[in-house]
This record gives structure tokens, C-alpha cells and sequence, in this order.
């Protein structure tokens, strides 16, 4: 790409931008990487280039395109700050070394590694954000690009992605950004799942789009008659958001039927709400599906009203918003750039006080800790409620008024000694809803009990809890210790509390003894099993985490054999004979039709982990039979 192409990019989203500055450093770049090359054989120059684009798309500033352009040079080249200083200017330089800094730290092991990388990242965002800006631009062309890496490398990098970066973006609210991550990182870690939604959509695009464009053309004429000014336009979800659904619901792709949104772009909120109107009168709205942003919007500043209806036989899901409620919800904090003086808002930094509050954690805390507190904060669902003055409060989904008053300071959290929500008195552990209004009665007599670090949400509040009662955060916590309970798959559940939960084997991982495995209790209060490390975990990570072991051999019950086969003569019998040569006596055997097949469920006697997953696999390998696996008791 020449400047001048380059140029109109970038004054295509800031009109304001210092077209002089921003060349100078285009050149700049562009000579120092001229030796280099990227894996693939493309000129170097192409990714911090490319980084660029993306940040000129997000309506960047003229500092924060220089040091996409310049944002590899310290690490890949001989310039050094100064040299950059020298040229471009001391804010420049120093979101050239924010970005630097990120990618050159070297650590004795793992756990340091990660949890120092990250306060280190969330450091120099909470310093200038728009070092994250770049970085995320920066981590999207390279997942771009991934596929000239090796397999194991594609594959630690999309994981990094969808635990760190994507979170931080969806917490940005740059929702595009997000997707395409998301997307792109699904292609390397489950590359059977996305060719599966590859092929699914592609399939039944055409008939998806004809739909859609004639629901388009429906609620276009219905607003025009009644005078609403507004673009009307259909979206495609992504692909892993459809996963996520599928996973979360339990449901199979062709059980999903909002695969398209259609999005009504209005003047002003007046015109959304009156939208609403039409669409709620000419269709049935699934009033479990509405959610009004508009009135109460996320913590992350996005607005739109939500609405789902029966279009005749067809679900469709609307998405309504005015025009600078689609900038941000595009473009997340991103979207507060102006192009006046310093080309951005003065309230920006305030979207972003959630940084800060990481940062809370004490920096003695071990790596592990540190990271787990990360993960709940990035990938918890939140809500917004209120202080009697009407001011908005960010807070993680479940927290209580303990949380709200350390959100609102310090010294009302610590004097905390009563609370009312909605002009009624409720005890300090009540979990607080989207916009409750909360008040904090305070009381100089009052001291933070070692009780409130059982129900408290939010890190902030864990934190300053524990650092005025002195509490190590890795401490050893006492507990009475029982016999676990044993199950059908010979995993133990080591929580008594959940010792006689019902077990599910993920099929996403398909885990079997000696692999590492843990549990997550679902909302049916069934503990799903999966395999330490695989990439589905981080989905899980807002439900209770069970931890398993698998039972030694003479501990387990008695195996039971879910087997799928055709409806085929003599296909009983090979099976029966199977069991036989590997010496496990039947107990008991049912069977049942199932559309064109049957399925058979045989009891055996104990048996150790090898007997059983040798002769799941001898079956497997027998012509006629479709699938075999070890089930629960319950399962038929």
C-alpha cells in the first residue's frame, strides 16, 4: 500500500488527523524494516502497517497511528526510545515503549511469567489505554496471519488470545475486535468445530439472506409510514458466539435460529424507543429475550435495546440503537476520540478504572492468585446499579452491598455497617440486581468481619478485606474432610458437598483415566468433566469449579456400556462375545429402538481402567456399531 492510500484511510475516520507527522513516521518505519521479513515472506513493514489500518478503523489519533506504525521498531530493529523521542516526540515514544514493554519480559518460571505479564500489561493500559488499542490491533493482524506458524505455536497463541486479549476487549466494549478473535482463535483450537459452523452456514446462506433481506424490506416500509429516520441493515453472529450458544444451552446448530440480527441505526433515542413500538405491533415479542441497554446500559458504556419475536415461524432478534450508540458499541471506550485539541474526550480515562482496580491486588500475592482474580474479573457478568444521587456503579454480577460500598471508597467499606436497597433494609450479604438503588449506612464502631470474605464479589473488596484483617490471600482455609463419594466413571468427587452430583463426560475433550481432569457444576446441578487445559474451561470459568480425581481401580462400581448399532442380524451376538473374551461377566442389559437404530446399555461387573477402555475401543471397531462409551446409571 502507497501513503496516499494509507492517508485516505486514516481521514476517512479522523478528518483531524496530522497527516504530516503521521507520513514522517510511515517512512520512518518502513526504511528500518526494509531488511526484514515476516515467517510467511511478506515484507515485514506489512504488519505494523496493517496495525495501523486497524486503528485508523477504530477512529484512532495521529499519536496512536505513529506508534502503530513505529510499535515493533525497539524490539526488532537498532532504534531506541530516544531515537524515537528524537523524532516523533516524548508521548509517542512512550506508547511505542508501553507496547515494547508488554512483549520483552523474561521470567524463572510459568506462573511468575503470566501473572507479572499481565500487571505488567494492565499497567501500562491503566498508564494510557491506548497502549491496549495497539496491542489488540496488533495481536488481531498477527491471528491473521497465524496460519504460517507451527500447529503447537497457533495453538498457544489462540489461547492466550481468547483468555487475556479478547476478554479485555469485550471489557473495552470493541465488540468487533472481539468477535474476530474470538473467531480466529475457535480455527486453530477446534478446527473441526469451525470447519463444522463453516459448512453449516455457508449451507443455508442463501436462504438465510433471502429471509432476512424480505424481513428487511417488511419493518423498512412500517417505520417509513411511521416516520421514524433510521438505517436498517442485518448482521451475521460469529462463530464462536453460535459455540458458546450451543454449549451453554446444550443445543445442536440447527436448534439455533438467530444466527442473523437486524439492526435499526436511529437519530435519536426518541426514534428507538418508537421503533420498539412498531416492531412489538406487527410481531410477538419473547418477553424473556428483551433487555433495554438503553435506560440501564453495561458497565462498559454500551447502549441498545434488545428484542427477540416470532416472525411467523421464524425467530428474529433486533438490535436498536442511535447512531453514537453504535459508535461506541463498535468501537467500545475507543468511540470517546475527539477530534478537537487533543483529539480525544478528558472523560476517557475514566471508562477504564476497572484497570485500575486489578491493580488493587496486592503485589505480594502469588502468580496463580493473581491470575485467577484477573479471569473472574474479566470474564464475570456485570451489572450497573445506583447511589441514591443517581450515580452509575460498575459491579460483578452476584455482589453485594459490602462490594457497592468499596466500589463507592475505602473508608465506606470498612465502615459498613448496614444497607438498604430500594428504600427497604437488607442483611449485607444480599446479592444486588441491575439498577437497584443502593444506600450504605456507615458506622465508626464498625470493622470488616472475616464472614464478609464468604460472599463478597469484586476483587477490590476481597483485597481491602483481607489487608486490614491481615489475612494472607493463599492461606490455608480449615475445613472438615469426608469420605468422597465414588461413581459409575471411577472419578471422584473430592467436595463433599457435591459428592453425589451427577457426572457428565465432556465431549469436547472426551476425558479418560490417567488424564488431569475438573468439574464445573451446571445450572441442572450435574458436573460436567473435563480435561485440565482444554480450551472450552475458560467458558465454564463463572460456575463452580469441582475438583476430581480418578478412583484407583479396586474402588470402582460397576461399569455400565452405553452402545449405539445398527439394526443388523448377528450383530448382538459379536457384541456378547467381545464382553466374553475380555472377561467381564454381564449383570444386566436393556435395550430400546431409537428412530434407525438401537441402543443398548449393558451393567458389567468391576473392572479396572484399561479392561474398560479396551473393550470401548475393540466395540468402536466393530462394523455395525455406531458408538460406545461408558454412561451413568441414569443414562438410557
Amino acid at each position: 500500500m502507497r501513503f496516499g492510500e494509507f492517508k485516505k484511510e486514516v481521514q476517512k475516520h479522523n478528518p483531524k488527523a496530522d497527516i504530516v507527522i503521521i507520513q514522517k513516521a510511515f517512512e520512518y518505519a518502513r526504511k528500518n524494516h526494509r531488511d526484514q521479513k515476516r515467517v510467511s515472506g511478506e515484507p515485514y513493514f506489512e504488519h505494523p502497517l496493517a496495525v495501523s489500518l486497524i486503528l485508523a478503523h477504530m477512529r484512532a489519533d495521529s499519536s496512536t497511528i505513529c506508534a502503530g506504525l513505529l510499535h515493533d521498531l525497539i524490539e526488532d530493529t537498532k532504534v531506541d526510545f530516544n531515537d524515537i523521542k528524537h523524532e516523533f516526540g516524548e508521548e509517542v515514544a512512550y506508547l511505542v515503549e508501553g507496547v515494547t514493554k508488554i512483549d520483552k519480559m523474561y521470567f524463572s518460571d510459568k506462573k511468575a511469567y503470566n501473572a507479572e505479564n499481565l500487571r505488567k500489561i494492565l499497567l501500562a493500559t491503566s498508564k494510557d489505554i491506548r497502549v491496549m488499542f495497539i496491542k489488540l490491533a496488533d495481536r488481531l493482524h498477527n491471528m491473521r496471519t497465524l496460519k504460517n506458524l507451527r500447529i503447537d505455536k497457533q495453538q498457544r497463541i489462540s489461547k492466550e488470545t481468547v483468555e487475556i486479549y479478547s476478554p479485555i476487549a469485550h471489557k473495552l466494549g470493541i465488540w468487533h475486535i472481539k468477535g474476530e478473535l474470538e473467531d480466529l482463535a475457535l480455527r486453530y483450537l477446534k478446527p473441526e468445530v469451525y470447519e463444522f459452523l463453516r459448512s453449516k452456514i455457508n449451507s443455508k446462506r442463501a436462504v438465510r439472506e433471502k429471509q432476512t433481506s424480505q424481513f428487511i424490506k417488511i419493518i423498512k416500509s412500517e417505520l417509513e409510514k411511521n416516520k421514524i429516520k433510521c438505517h436498517v441493515y442485518g448482521r451475521a453472529k460469529y462463530f464462536f458466539s453460535i459455540y458458546k450458544k450451543m454449549l451453554k444451552k446444550n443445543l445442536e446448530f440447527d436448534q439455533i435460529y438467530d444466527l442473523i440480527a437486524i439492526r435499526i441505526i436511529t437519530k435519536n433515542i426518541s426514534y428507538c424507543y418508537a421503533a420498539l413500538n412498531v416492531i412489538h405491533n406487527m410481531w410477538e415479542p419473547i418477553k424473556e429475550r428483551f433487555k433495554d441497554y438503553i435506560s440501564v446500559p453495561k458497565p462498559n458504556g454500551y447502549q441498545c435495546i434488545h428484542t427477540t419475536v416470532m416472525g411467523g415461524s421464524k425467530i428474529i432478534e433486533f438490535q436498536i440503537r442511535t447512531e453514537d450508540m453504535h459508535s461506541i458499541a463498535e468501537n467500545g471506550v475507543a468511540a470517546h476520540w475527539k477530534y478537537q485539541g487533543t483529539e480525544r474526550d478528558k472523560r476517557f480515562e475514566q471508562k477504564i478504572s476497572w484497570i485500575k482496580q486489578l491493580l488493587d491486588w496486592r503485589a505480594s500475592d502469588h502468580g496463580d492468585e493473581f491470575i485467577e482474580s484477573l479471569k473472574l474479573d474479566l470474564f464475570q457478568n456485570e451489572i450497573v446499579v445506583f447511589t441514591p444521587k443517581g450515580d452509575p456503579i460498575s459491579l460483578r454480577d452476584g455482589s453485594t452491598p459490602v462490594d457497592f460500598a468499596f466500589e463507592v471508597h475505602t473508608n465506606v467499606g470498612l465502615a459498613c455497617s448496614k444497607a438498604m436497597v430500594n428504600g427497604n433494609v437488607v442483611t449485607l450479604d444480599y446479592k444486588l440486581k441491575p439498577g437497584d438503588i443502593v444506600e450504605i449506612i456507615t458506622s465508626k464502631s464498625t470493622k470488616p468481619s472475616r464472614n464478609w470474605l464468604k460472599f463478597v464479589k469484586t476483587t477490590k473488596a476481597k483485597s481491602k478485606i483481607r489487608s486490614i484483617l491481615k489475612i494472607d490471600s493463599d492461606s490455608p482455609r480449615k475445613g472438615k474432610t469426608k469420605t468422597p463419594e465414588k461413581t459409575v466413571y471411577g472419578i471422584i468427587i473430592n467436595d463433599q458437598k457435591y459428592a453425589k452430583s451427577q457426572l457428565k463426560l465432556s465431549k469436547c475433550c472426551s476425558p479418560e483415566s490417567p488424564d488431569k481432569i475438573v468439574g464445573y457444576l451446571t445450572k441442572d446441578r450435574k458436573v460436567t468433566v473435563h480435561k485440565k487445559g482444554c480450551p472450552n474451561i475458560y467458558m465454564l470459568s463463572q460456575l463452580t469449579e469441582i475438583q476430581l480425581s480418578w478412583a484407583d481401580k479396586k474402588e470402582r462400581d460397576a461399569l455400565v456400556l452405553g452402545i449405539s448399532v445398527k439394526n443388523s442380524p448377528g450383530i448382538f451376538g459379536e457384541i456378547l462375545k467381545l464382553l466374553s473374551n475380555n472377561k467381564l461377566k454381564i449383570v444386566d442389559i436393556n435395550s430400546k429402538a431409537v428412530r434407525d437404530h438401537m441402543y443398548m446399555r449393558i451393567n458389567v461387573e468391576k473392572s479396572d481402567v484399561k479392561a474398560l477402555r479396551r473393550v470401548i475401543k475393540d466395540l468402536r471397531s466393530l462394523e455395525d456399531v455406531i458408538d460406545a462409551k461408558e454412561v451413568t446409571e441414569h443414562d438410557m
